[in-house]
């Protein structure tokens, strides 16, 4: 007697279609799992010999065999327990086949034959409508799957729960799909006293999802202005919510089950291993680069990091995608995001301060800052230097723009970078914009050419760093609501991008 149960196995946010088969034969009683199983779906076997004991189910004096097809692609996860057990049940013959041939199972079983929550609900729900089949998962996944509204899905508390549903003896209802709350946002730009370039700053890498590298010393207010940024962007539309969810549910971090709206904020410690970061380690999970799609990942003591952690990055950054190598697949996740980094000009952090700094000053601050490798330097498009605040201004009364103030502009260029990216669906916002694009959307006046011929002569600029101004340029015509560049946006577009000067 032979049953098929169907579950997924994750390649990157891609779920792959796995047939759990289950042979019920004549033989010495035993209960096998094959089919490159790791070592959570091997011990999936005391598990669901237990479920079965809380439902008063005893398994036969036979030899059953499960196969997880293909058999060369690895199976990685408990959530592969659920599909077991219903396909031991249906080669028993206690719930019918053809019904659990027209779903797709994962979860996990506890003894006592509660489901518990797994990762990876949304991208299994995504697998189950591309084959027109319907979903079983735990309770708990049952709100973020539902957003997949092309598929039934059915969220079990238990193992008889989804017996039940199955044998029709008490069928379940569709779950809904759950919304997360906001994450509370601490502060307001306003409240940042002083830095007015950097706010601006902050302004335009938001609206054109610009790179932004700040320099400056202790106490300077950096960290402070890259945590009020996320309080600038503008929501994530429907396509991007979905995007980010996927890799979250992947993580197994989507809160109270729902997907949110909100763009995330990713601030990995500097002391964060190269899988944390880029991706990887056991089950080849998404790093920091990747929860951060859609959304900013701040990278404070950003010379602090690993050499070898801040070269990788330089790929993602042009690409907007990351691959985790391994010897029998390339797992590839999305990460498009906005790199806010954050540094002292040197060790000490008092480079410019005579009483304070060191006595290898300024030597001390270009071999810290040699730390960041020249090509990945020229990824940023905004580098600034965020000066310490004196007393007076601090002491003078809040009189700056508000975040929500600044956001209404964000939201309008954005709005309208929407509706020139329309029909290149790899662009979506200024950033992302190719050479040729660039070309006809970008396009400097008179003035302005000369301007960044002057520019580039004196600076001894990149192709790359040439079009990062373009870009920029672009972004700041788009806050003024100009249709084309001239030269005043061109002008504050290359003052971002000279370079430091040791000591000041």
């Amino acid at each position: 007697m032979v049953a098929i149960a169907y579950s997924v196995a994750f390649e990157g946010i891609e779920a792959r279609l796995v047939e759990v088969q289950c042979s019920v034969a004549a033989g010495l009683p035993g209960f096998s799992i094959v089919g490159l199983p790791d070592k959570a779906v091997s011990e999936a076997r005391e598990r669901v010999k237990a479920a079965f004991g809380a439902m008063s189910i005893a398994l036969p004096s036979k030899r059953l065999t499960l196969n997880l097809s293909s058999a060369d692609l690895p199976k990685e996860g408990s959530h592969f327990d659920l599909p077991i057990a219903l396909a031991i049940l249906a080669a028993l013959e206690i719930i019918p086949k053809d019904e659990l041939a027209r779903c797709v199972c994962l979860g996990e079983l506890a003894l006592d034959g509660r489901m518990v929550a797994v990762a990876g609900a949304l991208p299994a729900a995504m697998a189950a409508a591309e084959d027109d089949r319907a979903l079983i998962c735990p309770r708990p996944c049952g709100a973020e799957a539902a957003w997949v509204q092309a598929v039934p899905v059915f969220a079990p508390a238990t193992l008889r729960e989804a017996v039940d549903h199955l044998t029709d003896r008490a069928p379940l209802t569709p779950a809904q799909p759950g919304v997360a709350e906001a994450p509370a946002r601490l502060g307001c730009l306003s409240e940042v006293k002083g830095q007015e370039r950097a706010k601006r700053a902050l302004e335009i890498a938001a609206a054109g999802r610009h790179h932004l590298l700040m320099v400056g010393p202790p106490g300077a207010g950096k960290s402070m202005l890259a945590a009020r940024l996320p309080g600038l962007m503008p929501p994530l539309t429907p396509i991007e919510a979905l995007e980010t969810s996927m890799i979250h549910s992947l993580a197994g971090t989507l809160e109270d089950g729902g997907i949110s709206r909100s763009a995330p904020f990713c601030e990995p410690h500097h002391t964060a291993s190269m899988a944390a970061i880029v991706g990887g380690g056991r089950g080849a999970k998404p790093g920091q680069i990747s929860l951060a799609h859609n959304g900013v990942l701040f990278m404070d003591e950003f010379p602090e990091f690993p050499r070898q952690v801040l070269e990788t990055l330089r790929q993602p950054i042009e690409t907007g995608e990351v691959v985790v190598a391994r010897a029998n697949a390339h797992v590839r996740y999305p990460c498009r995001f906005l790199l806010i980094a954050a540094a002292n000009p040197c060790r000490c952090g008092h480079l410019a301060d005579p009483a304070l700094a060191c006595a290898r000053a300024p030597n001390c601050g270009s071999d810290y800052m040699g730390k960041i490798s020249g090509p990945l330097m020229d990824r940023f498009d905004l580098r600034l230097e965020v000066p310490a605040v004196s007393f007076l201004e601090l002491d003078l009364p809040s009189t700056g723009e508000s975040s929500a103030m600044i956001a209404e502009r964000v939201a309008a260029a954005r709005q309208v970078q929407a509706q020139r990216f329309a029909d290149h669906p790899r662009a979506r916002v200024n950033a992302d914009a190719s050479g040729s694009q660039l070309e006809q959307i970008a396009a400097p006046d008179a003035e302005g050419r000369a301007l960044i011929v002057k520019a580039s002569e004196k600076l001894g600029l990149t192709a790359r760093g040439y079009h990062r101004i373009l870009r920029t340029a672009r972004t700041i015509a788009d806050l003024d609501g100009a249709t084309d560049i001239r030269a005043p946006h061109l002008a504050e577009a290359i003052s971002y991008r000279l370079p430091f000067v040791a000591g000041g």
